[in-house]
């Protein structure tokens, strides 16, 4: 049970998505198509204004007009447009944002932005994962690859005051959870989420701790999708179309 993915603490958030979204269908989980990598060309974008755009509606405008934003390459995350704030804008992949029946999922599309703090520590978790996923590793290769790395702490610890914006309603989480709700999260290395008061009767904070990451996030929804509108669940028929064709 040790060996449950390293990525427990970056994606098994992924079930309070799930849980926040009832009407997918969660059988669906042990159906989806996605035993092996498809072609590379299916998990990019053809379309850079386009991933742009969506990896800046991860967060308010004031915010992300002036983050840098990095696209994903053949090989990882490339720098697509300077930043003047500190933030940086992605747009994940299956990988780290879908659950692990998912990993393979070419559509997924999970728009965040974060801060200076997060981009310097958790991005670069985010980054390896991702790296690891485009060169075909497969979900428990990813994962011997991501314990080594920490416990040889070639990856950082959580910089004081790491969170992100994840209150974009454009992006897709794949077929079990379509849509994430709008929602905020914050980064702590072995924090323990009942100093938040996470996870009790009333209280609206997730907290999510992995000691073998040594990750504690915490997550609170938000009102409002980064545009302004009421965050309700968005149409489950619609989401990103710019990956390229194989």
């Amino acid at each position: 049970m040790q060996k449950k993915r390293i990525i427990l603490a970056i994606k098994s958030f992924t079930l309070w998505v799930v849980l926040c979204t009832a009407h997918s269908a969660m059988a669906q989980e042990a159906t989806v198509p996605y035993a092996t990598m498809a072609p590379i060309d299916q998990y990019l974008m053809t379309d850079k204004d386009a991933e742009i755009a969506l990896a800046r509606s991860a967060a308010p405008d004031s915010i992300s007009r002036d983050a840098e934003v990095m696209i994903l390459g053949r090989h990882g995350f490339e720098t697509a447009v300077k930043g003047k704030n500190g933030f940086v804008c992605i747009v994940g992949r299956g990988w780290t944002s879908a659950p692990d029946a998912e990993f393979w999922n070419p559509k997924v599309r999970v728009p965040m932005c974060v801060n200076a703090a997060a981009a310097s520590s958790y991005l670069l978790l985010i980054a390896k994962i991702t790296e690891l996923g485009l060169s075909g590793r497969t979900a428990a290769q990813v994962d011997a690859a991501m314990a080594a790395a920490i416990a040889q702490r070639k990856l950082p610890r959580m910089k004081s005051g790491a969170m992100c914006y994840m209150m974009s309603k454009l992006g897709y989480g794949g077929d079990t959870a379509p849509h994430w709700p709008a929602h905020l999260m914050f980064f702590y290395t072995d924090m323990d989420p009942a100093s938040w008061g996470a996870n009790l009767a009333g209280s609206p904070v997730m907290g999510i701790a992995d000691p073998i990451a040594h990750l504690t996030q915490f997550v609170i929804p938000t009102q409002k999708w980064s545009d302004g509108t009421e965050a309700v669940a968005a149409s489950p028929h619609v989401h990103p179309s710019g990956s390229a064709t194989p």
